[in-house]
């Protein structure tokens, strides 16, 4: 029992530390440990010093004490426990339940308060010389980072850097930061945090969501970034020869530019030329997975980071390459599969409800010669120890796991054993906000002046969310463009269409959708698009009364009747801007000195089709294009550098203004 002597004076730092703050300070089973034993009456005595260090006793003559301006870790127990131990606990939770007992006390008030506020000697002394120091050299390099102030409806100050998040449970006391950066990185991300509200602050800005650019010397011109340049070099002559053109040399050259940028800290351009140089091992390999359209998007974004290399979070420069998180709960959104027979790629989705984020773990299965793969068959296929189909319905704990700059996760090698996974239940209902959108409206409303998706970061899963459902009002299939289409409500009362287009790969799909939608589901995941002043929800997973449903992973043969959907009116403006696309696609997969005259005409047409649609401006770019093409000799390297740049400036305005189309923001750029 307490005793009732002595001085408890109330500790504001304490009262603020939540259960769910003490067991990501600790663990669930110390709280639930602490709070049983209270329960049961084993109380602690406690007593007050002088400067608010609170000391309790224990009947077994254990003693425990908080000295104020510290964290959990920094408390002294006489117990051998390393770490935050129970006592600890309990010291907390008991001086709470006396706080409560007080006639006289109120709930906390929200604080409006923002952690830029701590000098760098309180500094110092929260995180320690030597983090602080290798905090220092991040910022002589800088970084980017969004910070999150505080609202009554969501109190931490939170902020999410490159590779973790950080948040401030407490007001007022930086000691009891959180992370899921591992804990030998902790003192230094907290420095991080601390140091971008400090740049926010100084913005002139009332938005509670603040992208920031910390510390470092202004970026250099793309001129003087020779692995940009090299790399946009090798990007032109596959411009020039097409991908039909360029044999296996060309391949190994993007790859070494590649290792390049990644060990330049370009990790944007990085990516690009990644993913431009698996499709160009596609072509050769005659995969499905090749698509001129995404060869020609990847060359323009060399492009448009090049150009806009100055401004800051466009090349990813100096962020680390990955960091290790400590013990982290993540929760499964559900698996996407794609690829072809003898090649599948699964892709499960987890959200992080600690740091607001979705993160990606990616894994390529190869079929046995002669033989032939399908998404069903990976169900039982295991990763992590754990079959792929259990793992995309689970939540996830581990102290095991890496997050890289694009937020996906990679798994130390043999140590497994520091993974527990357990069913997702209802985990999804308990995410935070904006990983579960309850309104569509109020989410897409802060897309609005977002950079152009061609020089925003390259985060995996930007778009993936968890939709609360308050109706499911249609389902139908529309066989000529094999497609399943549904017409759903969030549970704010806006509709979104709901759609998945039937893949060889993922033969039972459709129907698992289909029976998912109509068998009551209360939540869908998926990667949320604008189109045509509504919301389109690419599904990943349906949570109904019986269970989750993962549709890719589902079984079947796409032999089931599914009622038919009216067909839907092609939009004119976006038709006419998707062929447009297309047809410049033609060109560098044939290159610039081998384009043929069905892919020039088809260039005209498109640019016909723009101009009766209004896009004036997108017509006048393709025509002039087009022009440079008029002299039939082979092009020398000046007619060459005039025809890439005339299709890079048309190529340009086509994907912004589909962007832009598509988030109705306009008819065009």
């Amino acid at each position: 029992m307490t005793d009732a002597g002595t001085s408890t004076a109330v500790r504001p730092d304490l009262l603020a530390l939540t259960p769910e703050t003490l067991a990501a300070l600790a663990n669930r089973g110390l709280v639930k440990r602490a709070t049983k034993e209270l329960d049961a009456g084993t109380v602690p005595a406690l007593t007050t010093d002088p400067d608010t260090t609170v000391r309790a006793r224990f009947a077994d003559g254990t003693t425990a004490a908080l000295p104020p301006g510290t964290g959990l870790d920094e408390g002294d127990c006489s117990c051998v426990a390393p770490g935050v131990c129970r006592h600890l606990i309990a010291l907390v939770l008991a001086h709470q339940r006396v706080a409560a007992a007080d006639p006289g006390s109120a709930p906390a008030a929200f604080t409006d308060w923002s952690p830029g506020g701590t000098g760098d000697a309180a500094l110092a002394e929260a995180v320690g010389a030597r983090p602080l120091a290798a905090a220092r050299r991040t910022f002589e390099r800088g970084y980017a980072a969004v910070v999150h102030r505080p609202s009554p409806d969501h109190p931490e100050p939170r902020v999410e850097l490159p590779t973790c998040a950080v948040r401030f449970p407490v007001p007022g006391e930086i000691a009891y930061a959180l992370t899921d950066a591992a804990a030998a990185l902790r003192g230094e991300v907290v420095a991080l945090a601390v140091w971008a509200f400090q740049a926010a602050d100084a913005m002139d800005t009332e938005e509670r969501s603040v992208p920031v650019q910390v510390g470092g010397r202004p970026t250099a011109p793309a001129t003087t970034l020779p692995a940009l340049d090299a790399a946009v070099g090798l990007a032109d002559e596959l411009l020039a020869e097409g991908v039909a053109h360029v044999g296996p040399v060309h391949g190994g050259a993007l790859a070494r530019a590649g290792a390049a940028l990644t060990t330049a800290s370009l990790h944007w351009p990085a990516g690009a030329l990644a993913e431009l140089t698996d499709q160009l091992t596609a072509y050769a390999d005659r995969n499905a997975h090749y698509r001129p359209e995404s060869v020609a998007a990847l060359l323009t974004e060399l492009h448009a980071r090049r150009r806009a290399a100055a401004h800051p979070g466009v090349l990813g420069t100096r962020e680390a390459g990955d960091t290790p998180l400590r013990r982290v709960r993540l929760v499964s959104l559900g698996c996407r599969v794609h690829g072809t027979a003898q090649s599948l790629v699964s892709e499960v989705y987890f959200a992080h409800p600690g740091a607001g984020t979705v993160l990606v773990l990616r894994k390529t299965w190869t079929a046995p010669e002669g033989k032939e793969l399908s998404a069903h068959q990976l169900a039982t296929r295991r990763v992590l120890a754990t079959p792929l189909g259990s793992l995309a319905t689970a939540s996830l704990v581990s102290e095991s796991v890496r997050r890289t700059p694009s937020r996906a996760l990679t798994v130390a090698r043999g140590r497994l054993g520091t993974t527990t996974i357990t069913p997702v239940g209802a985990a999804w209902t308990e995410l935070p906000d904006p990983l579960l959108v309850r309104d569509l409206t109020a989410l897409t409303a802060g897309w609005d002046g977002r950079p152009p998706r061609l020089i925003r970061p390259r985060v995996e899963a930007e778009a993936v969310h968890v939709v609360a459902l308050s109706q499911v009002e249609s389902v139908g299939y529309d066989p000529a463009e094999q497609r399943l289409e549904a017409v759903v409500r969030d549970a704010a009362g806006t509709r979104a269409l709901v759609t998945s287009e039937y893949r060889p790969e993922c033969p039972g799909a459709l129907d698992a959708l289909a029976d998912a939608l109509e068998g009551g589901a209360t939540h869908i995941s998926g990667s949320l698009h604008r189109s045509g002043g509504g919301v389109r929800i690419d599904p990943l997973a349906v949570l109904t009364p019986a269970g989750t449903v993962v549709p890719d992973l589902a079984a079947g043969d796409g032999s089931t009747a599914l009622a038919a959907v009216g067909r839907r009116p092609s939009e004119p403006l976006t038709a006419a801007l998707d062929e447009a696309m297309s047809a410049m696609a033609a060109v560098p997969h044939s290159g610039l000195r081998h384009l043929n005259v069905p892919a020039r005409a088809r260039i005209d047409e498109a640019a016909t089709a723009l101009s009766r649609t209004g896009l004036t401006r997108a017509a006048t770019l393709l025509r002039a294009f087009t022009e440079t093409l008029d002299d039939g000799a082979m092009p020398n390297q000046e007619a060459l550098a005039v025809r890439s740049g005339a299709w890079l400036a048309a190529q340009l305005h086509l994907l912004v203004s589909s962007e832009l189309r598509s988030s109705g923001a306009g008819s065009g750029a």
